[in-house]
């Protein structure tokens, strides 16, 4: 997914959730919309280098828009993360169509925002020969202190209740997928955030147990003269359904 001209700032705070003070290279400062409902734990961090988009549509309140933040690395080097959650789907669909992801490849037809018995899933794969494929996206941005990859960041009572959908299918024969879309460069592996919400942990590993396949691919940003340009799905990670972070507490 590419993205139009970008524009750099310092992140100053965010707040009332869908706000966010950005300080521009000339000393404005604007209110960006944060388009990120959650609670964008590691990646909301002030001081830290954003880059915004800009809307000319005169009907929209706020016409800047935050995109992405750049994040420190132990190792000193830079990560950058998708603050938009919005884009994931975006971006999982270009992978699709461009055949970038193998265990998802071979599929004639791609449908979005498919019904199902409670609700809706994100993407349905479908071909006469090999029947449908079910795929539900996350956007995982989440990285702890011990370097990790979890989601979710918060407790998601409709994360869960995705799965659960995911579950209902696996059951009946259909293929069914979750697949972590993770846009944060930093991140090199993702597990179950069960120290923050232990329900979706468990609901995770239980649905596993009822056919539902799990995959984590991690997100190549580009840049050009150091501006990004585009965010592109690329590489499998590692997955464990077990948390890393209650591993090590419990053995501390």
């Amino acid at each position: 997914m590419q993205y139009t001209s970008l524009t750099s700032g310092i992140l100053l705070r965010r707040y009332k959730r869908f706000l966010a003070d950005i300080e521009l290279a000339s000393g404005e400062v604007v209110v960006a919309h944060c388009p990120n409902t959650g609670s964008m734990r590691s990646t909301n961090v002030p001081g830290c280098r954003v880059w915004l988009s800009a809307s000319t549509n005169p009907a929209r309140k706020l016409p800047w828009t935050w995109e992405l933040i750049e994040l420190p690395q132990p190792d000193g080097s830079m990560a950058l993360s998708s603050i938009h959650t919005g884009r994931a789907n975006a971006i999982v669909e270009e992978a699709l169509r461009a055949q970038r992801i193998p265990e998802l490849n071979g599929y004639a037809a791609l449908r979005r925002e498919v019904r199902v018995d409670s609700g809706r899933l994100d993407f349905c794969l479908e071909d006469s020969t090999r029947g449908c494929a079910f795929i539900e996206v996350k956007q995982v941005t989440l990285k702890e202190d011990d370097g990790h990859g979890y989601f979710p960041a918060s407790v998601t009572v409709r994360g869960a209740r995705h799965l659960e959908s995911l579950g209902r299918l696996a059951k009946t024969g259909q293929r069914a997928v979750l697949l972590f879309c993770v846009a944060n460069t930093g991140i090199k592996d993702v597990a179950p955030a069960e120290h923050i919400d232990p329900v979706y942990a468990s609901t995770l590993r239980h649905v596993v147990g009822e056919g539902v396949e799990v995959l984590a691919y991690g997100c190549r940003i580009e840049r050009v003269d150091g501006i990004p340009q585009g965010i592109y799905l690329d590489r499998p990670l590692p997955l464990s359904l077990e948390c890393r972070l209650m591993q090590q507490q419990a053995t501390s």
